[in-house]
């Protein structure tokens, strides 16, 4: 069996960030589960190059492998970092990718959002990729609380997120989406299938209240592909 089946198709693996499988091959097959992952970095990416400060302090709230802070590095030279990750195999994939000469600007964290609570520092902006469709409600709740109170008067959050489907239709246009990305059809159905036990999701509509119930002032969504939403949440002082 191929690593992107076994991964769908086991449900404790393809939740546990913490398996040396699951860790070595998330770059290859994140690719094929999430449609214009690389387009959405670089929106990011240039939204982020228009608003922030060369010396911005920026957060990374579930850091993964690296990816996001890997091409922010090397965005803004003069920046400073936190990344956190409960897992502590992603840790040390994304310490392994950064050139030694940048690992002194990023501060690495071993724990979830409950770390910000006993950290001084503030962000002018927080990233949230990938992350909260996996936490049911009172963790999603915690998390965007603990990120909006970590925040500058002015900062802001972006999240990235799979979302709650409306109908049949809205599913299969993700199964073959994937499928076009490299998925075989078998392994497209094993993912339908698996939406339910690997995610807690919630419509967008829910998320944007949501974010405003933590504390945050307005929200916006900034790119939509199939029923993958990246939203920006505007903190104490927008």
């Amino acid at each position: 069996m191929d690593f992107i089946s076994l991964v769908i198709r086991s449900n404790e693996m393809a939740k546990d960030f913490n398996h040396p499988k699951v860790v070595e091959k998330y770059d290859e097959h994140i690719r094929c589960l999430i449609p214009g992952y690389e387009l959405v970095h670089l929106q990011i990416q240039s939204i982020l190059k228009v608003k922030l400060s060369p010396h911005a302090k920026i957060l990374i709230a579930g850091c993964g492998t690296g990816y996001e802070l890997e091409y922010l590095l090397k965005t803004f030279p003069e920046a400073n970092f936190v990344a956190f990750d409960p897992s502590e195999e992603m840790i040390h994939k994304a310490k392994a990718r950064i050139k030694n000469n940048d690992l002194e600007r990023v501060e690495f964290i071993i724990g979830d959002s409950s770390v910000l609570q006993s950290h001084s520092q503030q962000y002018d902006v927080a990233l949230a990729i990938l992350v909260s469709h996996f936490l049911d409600a009172s963790q999603k709740k915690k998390y965007f609380k603990d990120i909006q109170q970590s925040l500058y008067f002015e900062g802001y959050l972006m999240s990235f997120d799979l979302m709650q489907f409306k109908d049949q239709q809205q599913i299969l246009q993700l199964k073959y989406l994937t499928e076009s990305l490299g998925l075989s059809e078998k392994q497209s159905q094993m993912m339908v299938e698996r939406l339910e036990d690997d995610f807690e999701l919630i419509s967008i509509q829910d998320m944007q209240q949501l974010l405003r119930n933590c504390g945050f002032n307005s929200t916006e969504c900034f790119t939509q592909i199939s029923n993958f939403y990246g939203v920006m949440a505007y903190g104490k002082g927008i």
